[in-house]
């Protein structure tokens, strides 16, 4: 075993690990985030997608003792208490998600998108970098829509946007 420490959601988190223990098991076992994924286990899919220093990444292809040291960022990092994310309301507001299984991912991705590119992301860019994203229920209309409505918000403001009590 393997002692593993990082900033997870901005708190520092340690584990032992096997050495062969992915990022996505220790998040999901270790750390009890399940918001994070797993699809496929081979990288193919996109649900297990977190930020590592600032980047997104595939879970499923990264070691915890890899991640070790790192800043990770999860779904459960985004949001900050009742205040979405902007992506995250973008993908409330214009449909984005149907079963939600790939949602975290998608959201994850399109939050590192946006940051690459701003305001200025356009239909083609966003449809070309969710091709490690699979989603199994939409036709990724909805999906792509939110994400250029978010963009084009970032511009304005990246506040968390408020969620009304339902």
């Amino acid at each position: 075993m393997t002692e593993v420490s990082m900033v997870v959601n901005g708190r520092r988190m340690t584990g032992a690990v096997e050495d062969r223990t992915l990022l996505v098991q220790f998040l999901r076992e270790g750390l009890g985030l399940t918001g994070t994924h797993v699809g496929c286990d081979t990288s193919q899919c996109g649900a297990c997608v977190v930020h590592l220093d600032g980047r997104a990444v595939k879970s499923c292809s990264v070691l915890a003792v890899q991640a070790s040291g790192s800043e990770v960022t999860t779904i459960e990092g985004i949001a900050k208490g009742q205040d979405l994310h902007p992506v995250q309301a973008a993908f409330r507001e214009h449909h984005g998600l149907q079963c939600g299984y790939c949602t975290p991912g998608m959201i994850m991705t399109a939050v590192d998108m946006i940051a690459r590119h701003g305001a200025s992301l356009d239909e083609k860019t966003v449809r070309d970098e969710l091709d490690g994203n699979i989603c199994r229920c939409t036709g990724y209309h909805n999906i792509v829509k939110a994400i250029l409505a978010a963009a084009e918000r970032s511009g304005a403001s990246a506040e968390p946007q408020r969620v009304a009590a339902e």
